[in-house]
């Protein structure tokens, strides 16, 4: 399999680490949706990055579809809890998570991609405040209840929110600051130790096998 995209996509990231936690190996080809657009249509025209290109050839999209289709590969081993009371939760701090990531990268795009003198503060405020109440929200819950963070026990609620966050502080920390939200910054620090996250750095690197 062939996993398209660069590593400073979230999505990207996203998928890559959690390929590496469920055993399922995977080549990956760091491609721009913007500088190497041509390229990339040339394997998904949509140009949508994460985009996994099979083994049979068959072209997937989205990086929660991809995750579908890797834990079906990965079976029995998942990322997701199986009890529903610890689904429900998981699926709460990815909702919410995936929420402040789409936040964020529409502020990236505000500012790297459209014109200066076309910026709609009003917009952008609003999109803020959206990624601010995700955060806050995911900060409350991971006061009450901390995420594991180990190569052998995080699940997918702790990937996608170590990943959006350590996101969020590359690519627009003047928005949602630090200072705020000390158990975000806990476990994404945490997160970042382990060897998945270290194997696929945000950038635009490509991912090597770790060990």
């Amino acid at each position: 399999m062939k996993l398209i995209g660069m590593l400073d996509s979230p999505y990207v990231r996203r998928v890559a680490i959690s390929l590496q936690l469920l055993g399922v190996d995977f080549e990956h080809h760091s491609l721009s949706v913007f500088r190497t657009f041509d390229e990339f249509s040339r394997i998904n025209p949509v140009v949508k990055a994460p985009t996994l290109v099979c083994d049979d050839g068959e072209v997937l999209m989205d990086s929660t579809l991809i995750l579908d289709y890797a834990e079906a590969l990965a079976r029995p081993r998942t990322l997701m809890p199986q009890g529903l009371d610890e689904l429900q939760r998981s699926l709460q701090l990815i909702g919410l998570a995936l929420a402040a990531t789409e936040k964020c990268v529409q502020v990236v795009y505000e500012h790297g991609v459209r014109p200066a003198e076309k910026l709609h503060r009003p917009w952008l405020d609003r999109v803020i405040g959206q990624a601010l109440a995700a955060y806050d929200e995911l900060e409350r819950r991971l006061a009450a209840r901390p995420l594991v963070v180990d190569s052998a026990r995080i699940d997918q609620a702790g990937v996608t929110v170590a990943v959006a966050w350590h996101f969020t502080q590359r690519m627009t920390p003047e928005a949602v600051p630090a200072e705020r939200f000390p158990h975000l910054v806990a476990l994404s620090a945490a997160a970042e130790s382990l060897p998945e996250f270290q194997a696929t750095p945000h950038g635009d690197s490509t991912y090597r096998r770790h060990g």
